[in-house]
């Protein structure tokens, strides 16, 4: 089983800082699924090659049952010892777990650096449709090249196999590359050789959140994932549509250079913060909290001494209180959350009388109708000291490379405001119901787009 990855930036060997492998060492790897060794065929300034080997036991395989082939041949007579699958997926999360998440002390800059490279996967399965490898890569910026093998070059007769020979090109970030490679080498494949449970979920969107959400394939590519476990799939697919592509970092408005930034929803959410804050907020309801992101950031920060998540989903809330790890906090820490299953569009005496109400990328979810059913629940039922409300700025998508013209930031957004339209919303909303209200931008602030995202911060007026 073969992989291999090139890299032809300036000071190309860099590449071996990256995965914490030095290109002048052979270094092996004993892993559960076989052995893993890390060579460099080629380093030098203009073009690093590493290539990752993994042997396989076939022995093994057939004594330890890892994969539920049917037959009775099938256990001897398969390409598991070449072609790859979720035991190359392990490999690479084992041996190059640092790079995958992006770790590169003292060479930040280099791993947040998109890098121009070629990968090369000599034997790949994708049950006799090269056509569906374009589909999961090209989505994703990569240009690809996929050769069906014939089962036997010498009898044309028998014709192909399942597998194609793989070249992947482009421009991305070590990082993204790998992580991409992990989910979708087993997605092609349709097995895995390991028991597929809960955690496999929390692994996808760990792995693939950042660019899955807005795969145009991201049904077909959870539900082989997760190995048609519809209980997993469904929880992922709720989890991924609060998902938008913001999770990555937005692109600067011109002339501001290309230092790397932070990630757009690591600047929302500390905006969010920064405005709690400002309204001395102590107790506070995260509305459409999703996978408990901001429920996390308030439980570590001991301004907030009564937290609600809220959501309409139940699945979300079990994935919240799964990910916070509510079961392994002090029980004092614990006690300051409570996670309540609501909608942002219904009455709910439960949420009445907080200081604060945040409604974080939630708006642009409910559909246009229910938007008045939201003003009342929220600013005439529950009346909170203050709101606050983040939200898209479409005016800004042009900036996102691979977003197609007039398209939004992830399917399941009922729609996406300019900052007029949020201003038209915001500013009569708050004098029907007495709030004043100020507007913030959130992320690089282009003169003529915008910022990324639109903050409002609504402070109910004294009576």
């Amino acid at each position: 089983m073969f992989l291999s990855l090139t890299s032809t930036a300036p000071a190309a060997s860099d590449l071996g800082y990256l995965l914490h492998k030095h290109p002048g060492r052979h270094q092996v790897f004993d892993l559960p699924v076989g052995r893993a060794h890390v060579v460099y065929p080629e380093a030098s300034d203009t073009r690093c090659t590493v290539a990752l080997v993994l042997e396989i036991d076939p022995v093994d395989i057939v004594r330890s049952r890892r994969f539920g082939e049917h037959g009775p041949l099938a256990a001897y007579v398969n390409d598991r010892t070449y072609a790859a699958g979720s035991l190359l997926a392990v490999a690479l999360g084992r041996v190059f777990g640092s790079a995958m998440r992006g770790s590169c002390a003292g060479h930040e800059d280099l791993a947040a650096t998109p890098l121009p490279l070629t990968i090369h996967l000599p034997a790949l399965p994708c049950d006799g449709d090269p056509g569906r490898v374009r589909a999961l890569f090209e989505p994703l910026g990569w240009s690809v090249a996929a050769a069906q093998i014939p089962l036997d070059p010498t009898q044309p007769a028998w014709g192909d196999a399942r597998l194609v020979d793989l070249t992947l090109t482009g421009t991305a970030r070590l990082a993204d590359a790998l992580t991409q490679l992990y989910v979708l080498i087993p997605v092609l494949d349709g097995e895995k050789h390991y028991w597929v449970d809960a955690s496999e979920a929390d692994k996808l969107l760990r792995r693939g959140g950042a660019w899955l959400a807005n795969h145009p394939e991201r049904e077909w590519i959870t539900r082989r994932y997760l190995a048609h476990r519809r209980d997993y799939v469904a929880d992922a697919l709720t989890r991924l549509a609060t998902l938008d592509d913001s999770t990555d970092v937005a692109p600067p408005p011109p002339g501001e250079g290309s230092e790397p930034a932070q990630p757009l929803r690591r600047q929302r959410m500390d905006a969010v913060l920064a405005a709690l804050h400002d309204v001395g907020a102590h107790r506070v309801v995260d509305l459409g909290c999703g996978e408990g992101a901001l429920l996390r950031e308030l439980l570590a920060d001991n301004t907030f001494h009564e937290i609600v998540g809220a959501d309409v989903s139940a699945r979300a809330l079990a994935g919240a209180e799964r990910r916070l790890r509510l079961d392994q906090l002090p029980d004092r820490t614990r006690e300051r959350l409570t996670l309540l299953q609501t909608s942002a569009t219904y009455r709910d005496t439960r949420l009445t009388a907080y200081d604060a109400i945040v409604l974080m990328e939630v708006v642009e979810h409910i559909d246009p109708p229910r938007l008045a059913a939201l003003e009342i629940a929220v600013f005439g039922q529950a009346r909170p000291g203050a709101v606050i409300v983040t939200t898209p700025n479409r005016e800004y998508n042009p900036r996102y490379a691979g977003l197609p013209p007039g398209a939004m930031r992830h399917p399941d957004h009922r729609f996406e405001w300019t900052r007029a339209e949020f201003r038209s919303w915001a500013l009569p909303l708050a004098e029907r119901h007495g709030y004043a209200v100020e507007f913030r931008p959130v992320g690089a602030d282009d003169p003529q787009l915008g910022s990324p995202t639109q903050l409002a911060l609504f402070r109910r007026e004294a009576p």
